[in-house]
């Protein structure tokens, strides 16, 4: 059964129809890819799921609920978790400032406790710091945790976004490009921290990434989009293989003997 479904979901943008008939589905536990040439709509999709854009047509269903007409923060607090292309994050805060203020939903003290410093919000707090140090040492940042989020590499700044909506304790991970900024070596340690994460916290993750190699390790399902509509879809390796999805990607002729698709260009 899914935990997650768009289904047939369309938008248009003035004369740009960014997603058409776009149908995808994530399995409980399962980790799948979405994959496409820059311009594909793959961003366009997660703002669909998460909230931030409605549909024109279509629908998508959480947990066997449609959640279609939903806000951004009741999706959040059913446990939809999603990250930016662009990171967002409190840049003059800490690490562990931003991991605590994701919890925000888990400080059950009044306004006036909190103000006054009164013995349960400090029980909360330090529930709450507790916790924030736990998944900083769960994605590598334990050594970082008193840093400011300014200047931190963009790689590092990836991570950061992934702790912090950990925090928030989701049961879907939408990650946009994660891997971003990241060198070969640490997408790959990227992927064996996404596989950990699915074991510890039971995580059902969808990734849109442009690191290829990393989508074919670790995901059990690939979606390809090309000008807002699906290309292709299945197992990892056969949708890299696909002969459209080779030329959407390297301008080649489908009907050409085609090659695996190993890089791909950064966008939506």
């Amino acid at each position: 059964m899914s935990v997650l479904e768009a289904n047939h979901l369309s938008i248009r943008f003035g004369g740009v129809q960014a997603n058409r008939d776009v149908s995808v589905a994530v399995g409980e536990f399962e980790i799948v890819g979405i994959i496409g040439p820059n311009g594909a709509g793959k961003t366009t999709l997660f703002n669909l799921i998460t909230g931030f854009f409605a549909p024109d047509a279509g629908a998508i269903v959480y947990k066997g609920r449609d959640i279609t007409g939903m806000a951004v923060n009741q999706r959040a607090a059913l446990g939809l978790g999603r990250t930016f292309q662009n990171v967002g994050l409190v840049k003059g805060a800490t690490v562990r400032e931003n991991l605590v203020t994701a919890q925000h939903l888990q400080a059950d003290y009044s306004t006036i406790g909190g103000l006054l410093g009164s013995g349960p919000a400090r029980i909360v707090e330090r529930r709450l710091r507790e916790r924030a140090d736990s998944l900083a040492d769960v994605l590598g940042l334990g050594e970082l945790l008193d840093t400011q989020v300014a200047g931190l590499p963009y790689g590092t700044l990836k991570r950061v976004e992934i702790a912090t909506v950990l925090a928030t304790d989701p049961d879907v991970l939408l990650l946009d490009e994660p891997s971003s900024g990241m060198g070969p070596e640490e997408a790959h340690q990227l992927g064996d921290t996404l596989l950990d994460l699915r074991r510890s916290f039971g995580l059902s993750i969808v990734m849109i990434e442009h690191h290829v190699p990393l989508v074919v390790r670790v995901c059990d399902y690939v979606y390809c989009l090309d000008f807002g509509q699906m290309l292709a879809e299945g197992l990892p390796n056969d949708v890299r293989n696909h002969p459209q999805v080779v030329a959407a990607y390297l301008g080649e002729d489908p009907d050409d003997e085609a090659a695996p698709v190993d890089s791909m260009a950064e966008g939506n």
